[in-house]
């Protein structure tokens, strides 16, 4: 089968921008040398580049899971633009497509399932279908004024701020050339390979937590360079959440950007998902693993029955909890203030529940310890 034609400008860009910071990069800091000001100016870029891409391209947009002012969402468009990484309606159509087809080979812009070079870069470098200006899963942000002005203004934006900005900045500065080498090349080639690491390394190497229906993969390493995108596989599972990291020690800058922001009353309607549904994933996955192994070891059937019933039981208990605590917020919600003493009682319950899934849980684990299993 002959392979889809060549994107020549795409090509140049991603194969030849590598190349140049790799001689060029350490040519000129050898002998010219770089100061604070320009490391500073490359700092402040990646960064406002990396979490456009991330909090406004990828969770605002592609994802809708949170809400923001305009300046905020004019913010991540400049920005997002100046990361080269294409427009925010090119970037959402392709990722709602990866989303609802991934690891397909032929209908998930770039699977996993078709290795690593692909889905990391190779995806990029040809007329594959994607390609095409198939903007009918995001109609939504076809209405969005900032989206539409983005995508139309495009490569002017891609130019102001890759090369004027810079420019600016380092001719005020008096250091042109060290200013967009690190600012420009350097951090367009590090905020290319950063986001396709979500693409290839978050669905080959990883822990799969909550589910194994797809490729995905939680990679604590990758969350460090991709500003907290590399919790991979609860982002697959949980896809609307703002959230990607959902443990206190999980490194997830976009998160704190996103809360941080709701604070200022610059976003709203965060979506998270419940706690509750969260750990029933988990469950289902070490359950299902569990039951798997058992397919043809001793006492089969016995071991079976007992983690079918501590599953029953830890599902039941979690969800007498998540019921309990939503009863608990609608009358707060509806009655404002809940008398002293029921309010008293609830809270007694409350911990009674809490205690009664604690012991559930550790009887889950020790249930499946025995069994020399082992979860993240």
């Amino acid at each position: 089968m002959d392979k889809p034609r060549l994107l020549y400008v795409n090509a140049a860009i991603l194969l030849l921008s590598p190349i140049a910071a790799l001689i060029i990069v350490p040519l000129y800091g050898f002998t010219v040398g770089y100061d604070a000001f320009e490391w500073s100016v490359f700092a402040a870029f990646m960064m406002a580049t990396g979490l456009s891409i991330t909090a406004g391209y990828h969770r605002l947009w592609a994802h809708r899971a949170y809400e923001a002012h305009p300046a905020v969402r004019l913010f991540f468009a400049v920005l997002g633009a100046c990361a080269l990484q294409n427009s925010i309606l090119h970037w959402s159509a392709d990722h709602r497509k990866h989303h609802r087809f991934v690891d397909d080979r032929d209908l998930d812009p770039y699977p996993a399932t078709r290795g690593f070079w692909f889905s990391h870069i190779g995806w990029i470098l040809r007329e594959y279908d994607h390609v095409k200006d198939d903007f009918t899963n995001v109609k939504d942000l076809s209405r969005d004024p900032i989206c539409v002005w983005q995508h139309k203004h495009y490569y002017l934006l891609v130019g102001l701020t890759n090369f004027a900005l810079p420019l600016g900045l380092g001719y005020l500065h008096g250091q042109i050339w060290g200013t967009l080498i690190l600012a420009t090349l350097l951090r367009m080639v590090l905020n290319h390979h950063f986001t396709f690491f979500i693409n290839s390394i978050a669905h080959i190497w990883g822990r799969r937590t909550y589910s194994e229906n797809n490729t995905a993969r939680d990679n604590g390493l990758i969350a460090y360079l991709t500003y907290g995108e590399g919790f991979h596989n609860f982002h697959h599972r949980f896809q609307y959440d703002y959230r990607n990291g959902v443990r206190w020690w999980h490194f997830d800058p976009t998160k704190w950007l996103i809360k941080t922001c709701s604070w200022l009353g610059l976003t709203w309607d965060l979506k998270q998902t419940s706690k509750f549904q969260i750990e029933k994933a988990r469950l289902a996955l070490q359950f299902s693993n569990a039951m798997a192994g058992l397919e043809h070891g001793p006492d089969a059937d016995n071991w079976r029955r007992r983690l079918q019933e501590g599953h029953d039981s830890f599902v039941a208990k979690l969800d007498e909890l998540s019921k309990f605590s939503n009863e608990w917020a609608r009358k707060l919600r509806e009655e404002q203030l809940l008398p002293r003493l029921d309010k008293a009682a609830m809270k007694r319950r409350y911990a009674e529940l809490k205690e009664d899934l604690r012991a559930c849980r550790e009887e889950w684990h020790r249930l499946t310890a025995q069994l020399g299993v082992q979860f993240a």
